[in-house]
């Protein structure tokens, strides 16, 4: 099994600090921000509670300055890992940042020694529906959570 200590290593990958949270905030309003108009409500991202989720252990981050970030959300006693979002900076779009993020989910979930990682993205959001599918990710189901139209993925894990 693999532990944290013997985890592939992301140098360019911490976990966050209070005094990334500005920045946290900032990149997912960028990133999600034109999602807006298309879905006709705030994605849920850019309400989410940012100093808590870092004070919780739950925000990676990368870049100096921050350009993305991961909300990774253990779920030890359902052996899954939540990717509750992953933003990148539209300045840094193109430049491997969302791919090397979603290759660390993966090690990190691994480190955990969860089984499965579990993600949402939003019906409107179809540029996310053709990404996730080519990192290894299988439709589980389109739900309606409160006013959010949401389709679910998971990735099995090989441990």
């Amino acid at each position: 099994m693999t532990t944290p200590e013997n985890a592939p290593q992301h140098t360019d990958i911490r976990l966050a600090t209070a005094a990334d949270v500005p920045a946290v905030r900032a990149v997912t309003d960028a990133a999600y921000h034109h999602y807006i108009e298309r879905i006709g409500l705030v994605p849920s991202p850019m309400e989410a509670d940012h100093a808590a989720d870092v004070a919780a252990g739950f925000v990676y981050v990368t870049g100096d300055p921050v350009v993305g970030l991961l909300v990774l959300v253990p779920r030890p006693y359902e052996g899954r890992l939540l990717l509750e979002s992953i933003a990148v900076h539209p300045d840094a779009a193109g430049q491997g940042v969302g791919r090397r993020l979603l290759s660390f989910v993966d090690d990190h979930a691994r480190a955990l020694g969860l089984i499965e990682i579990r993600l949402y993205t939003n019906a409107m959001m179809w540029e996310n529906q053709k990404i996730y599918p080519r990192y290894g990710y299988e439709f589980v189901e389109r739900r309606v959570e409160g006013p959010y139209d949401r389709i679910h993925y998971r990735k099995r894990l090989d441990t």
